[in-house]
């Protein structure tokens, strides 16, 4: 250590020792309690920068801008990573509060951060986080349907959730625009086929396309895609088994869990996983699925009823209990009378108890045995395809989370705070988070506002709150904000109103369609000027309609405001303007004028 002269100079020398120094200590040659430290750090196979006071020139003024700087004149101190632990005692101390770990953390990970799953959340995460510098691998593996359906990187959302979902809904719509178009003058033949093949062909390309943009994004960016099933061994490493059953193993700083949700099959239905199907299976399915069952009320189960009878489709739907459990139940009911309308038939309350196959086939004859839930009934009848749709189950059962000490709820989904699990350096977005909300867009937004969190000093995180929603039904459902039942039961019937109106599409109008089908629904705050609690929208593109509505809930718009906003005429989204009918008046609530 060469000579040191002048206070300033001291001083600045022991900051540059102690921010340079990942370990630092300084210590006497004599004094045991150092001894004591070295021991510690020793066995942990930690080797401190040490500094021996009594040996090093210019010990003594070292040590006086030392005392000044912890206001203690004892050895030893410790430094990690520049925060001050103290002396022996207080070293010993925090190992054992398990504080000294998360300081000693080993940093020759081999990564800085990895994502295990890769779709939406977990994609967005990772490539907000490469922009800080940081060195980001992404993990995904798809395991097998019981039919053996796979597909590519990008998650449920765009491989068997909302892009091919969202694509037969506008097959089906089509379907109903050609029938409209005779009474707007066109001449369109009475036969109108449509082509299952086709349309899932070309669908199933857009969709491998979307794969490999993915792989090239990541890629670009300087994310590293691992296409193995990720385990976790300890809290900061993983095994990964790629398809041909090789083994290898990672570690990482930081993690992020993004593994979503698998549909769940029925335990209580003989034949279930045999011969039947979900929703993962069907936007690939590679025949026509003639006439189906679909089993469940989920917005998955009523939206893929909806577009296959919207293509011509033999459609029943068997349903336990209630329609969408959680939205809004007059909606719900609503927008299962309408399905019924459109020549969709429901079985209430059922539930399959087996499936037998009559004949192989593509599609096949499937026998179903199903009973009635209060007066076990029992009831059968032949169809060609039997689709469950009655809930998912997160993807977190066999990824090891045991050995990490992440904290599961019953239903296995993690509890989080700010995205982060009870393990510091563990965090979790998207389906799997308990108690948030199942959305693509959301996990996205999760996932942007955690890396920015994690790497870039950022305090903004996701609101799960006012997020708006459509369920793409032969008739369109959007909301946002509270249900009726759930405004009820926090504010109190009393306090809120309900605004209503029925409402019959001008387009309708000419087309014959069905009068005064369409809803529209605000649900307002009494005591708070009529604040607006929830909105609810039953019509055509619901999600274009419903898309802004979050920004007026989370400003805390109220009725008013409402009404003092122009509509577009003519549209349906105007209703919302001239909204003058409550319930609490008794009043009609159906269409009048133009």
């Amino acid at each position: 250590m060469p000579p040191i002269s002048g206070s300033q100079d001291i001083r600045q020398y022991l900051e540059d020792l102690i921010q340079s120094n990942k370990v630092l200590l300084f210590s006497t040659t004599t004094c045991p309690f150092c001894a004591k430290v070295k021991a510690l750090f020793e066995s942990l196979n930690i080797k401190p920068f040490v500094i021996e006071l009594n040996v090093v020139d210019n010990g003594t003024e070292l040590r006086q801008a030392l005392s000044a700087k912890v206001g203690r004149t004892s050895v030893p101190q410790v430094f990690i990573n520049g925060q001050h632990i103290g002396g022996c005692d207080d070293t010993h101390k925090a190992r054992d509060d398990g504080v000294l770990s998360q300081l000693l953390k080993n940093h020759n990970y081999d990564y800085d951060l990895i994502v295990i799953g890769g779709g939406s959340g977990g994609l967005a995460a990772s490539k907000e986080a490469i922009k800080y510098g940081k060195k980001v691998a992404v993990m995904d593996y798809i395991v097998p349907t019981p039919l053996g359906t796979t597909w590519g990187l990008g998650g449920t959302c765009l491989n068997v959730g909302c892009i091919p979902k969202k694509l037969m809904h506008t097959a089906a719509l089509i379907g109903q625009t050609l029938k409209d178009g005779i009474n707007f003058g066109w001449d369109i033949p009475e036969n109108v086929n449509h082509n299952w093949d086709r349309m899932k062909d070309e669908i199933q390309n857009y969709i491998r396309s979307s794969n490999f943009k993915n792989r090239v994004d990541l890629r670009q960016k300087s994310v590293d895609y691992i296409n193995s099933y990720a385990s976790f061994v300890d809290p900061h490493k993983i095994k990964c088994i790629d398809k041909k059953g090789n083994e290898t193993f990672l570690t990482a700083d930081k993690f992020i869990i993004a593994t979503g949700e698998r549909p769940r099959y029925p335990t209580d239905c003989v034949g279930a996983n045999k011969y039947s199907i979900t929703s993962d299976d069907l936007f690939s399915l590679p025949y026509n699925p003639g006439k189906t069952l679909v089993v469940g009320a989920s917005y998955v189960a009523l939206e893929c009823a909806g577009f296959m009878r919207g293509i011509g489709l033999d459609v029943t739907v068997m349903v336990r209990s209630i329609l969408l459990r959680g939205f809004d139940q007059e909606m719900a009911e609503k927008v299962g009378d309408y399905m019924g309308i459109e020549g969709i038939k429901f079985l209430r309350p059922f539930i399959p108890t087996s499936i037998e196959q009559i004949e192989a086939g593509t599609p096949g004859r499937l026998r179903v045995t199903a009973k009635r839930t209060d007066t076990n009934e029992e009831i059968v009848d032949e169809y060609n395809t039997v689709l469950f749709a009655i809930g998912r189950d997160p993807c977190t059962d066999k990824i090891g989370l045991e050995n990490t000490g992440v904290v599961k709820e019953k239903n296995g989904k993690i509890k989080t705070i700010s995205e982060k699990t009870n393990i510091d350096h563990i965090y979790a977005v998207g389906d799997i988070l308990y108690g948030k909300l199942e959305l693509t867009p959301v996990a996205i937004e999760a996932g942007v506002l955690l890396a920015r969190r994690m790497f870039g000093n950022s305090t903004v995180e996701c609101d799960y709150v006012n997020v708006p929603t459509t369920v793409f039904t032969p008739l369109e459902y959007g909301s946002c904000g509270y249900s009726e039942e759930l405004a009820i039961q926090e504010f109190g019937e009393d306090n809120i109103d309900v605004y209503i109106q029925n409402h019959w599409p001008l387009e309708w109008r000419v087309a014959h369609r069905p009068e005064n089908s369409c809803f529209a629904k605000l649900i307002v705050l009494r005591s708070e000027n009529e604040r607006i609690l929830g909105f609810h929208y039953l019509g055509p593109n619901a999600g274009e309609v419903t898309q802004l509505v979050g920004l007026p809930l989370k400003m805390k718009a109220t009725k008013a405001d409402l009404d003092a906003l122009i509509g577009i005429h003519p549209t349906c989204a105007e209703v919302f303007t001239t909204l003058v009918v409550t319930k609490r008046s008794g009043l009609s609530a159906d269409t009048k004028g133009c």
